[in-house]
């Protein structure tokens, strides 16, 4: 048995990018920072504060709700999984670590045009109908890939 589980809480970086490709699935990149708070060690070292940068990646009713509702510094509260993809761009591998998201939460203050109704949508990206595939990817970097995306 084998389990692959993330999740996250932190602040958005930028705006979402949303895109809608050719057969009518939108899909949203996300960019996610959660941050460890420093601390000083029972010796006096200063440990600063560490930052670190989460891609997101959120398909279908998942991306409506981004494009509609997430902004630069939203808090959100994500939970998906991990998914390394990887590609050739002129004869060197390419990888890129990302979070499929499978749940998304608003946290935070309300804005203007949130509905508390829409704060929360579970997509299930396990049905066979909701699963991306090869043809559904498109690399943020504009390549394609010729590799097996594992799913």
């Amino acid at each position: 048995m084998s389990v692959n589980k993330v999740i996250l809480v932190g602040n958005v970086g930028k705006d979402p990018e949303v895109r809608l490709l050719d057969g009518g699935t939108s899909v949203a990149s996300i960019t996610l920072a959660t941050s460890e708070k420093g601390y000083k060690t029972k010796t006096g070292v200063d440990i600063p504060e560490k930052t670190e940068w989460h891609n997101i990646v959120a398909w279908r009713g998942l991306a409506e709700i981004a494009e509609k509702y997430i902004k630069k510094g939203s808090q959100i509260f994500v939970e998906g999984k991990i998914v390394t993809r990887k590609w050739d761009k002129d004869g060197v591998a390419q990888y890129r670590t990302e979070i499929i998201a499978e749940n998304i939460q608003l946290l935070g203050k309300k804005t203007e045009g949130y509905n508390p109704e829409a704060s929360t949508y579970t997509g299930n990206v396990n049905k066979p109908s909701d699963a991306a595939t090869k043809d559904d990817y498109a690399h943020s970097d504009g390549s394609e890939s010729s590799d097996d995306l594992p799913f």
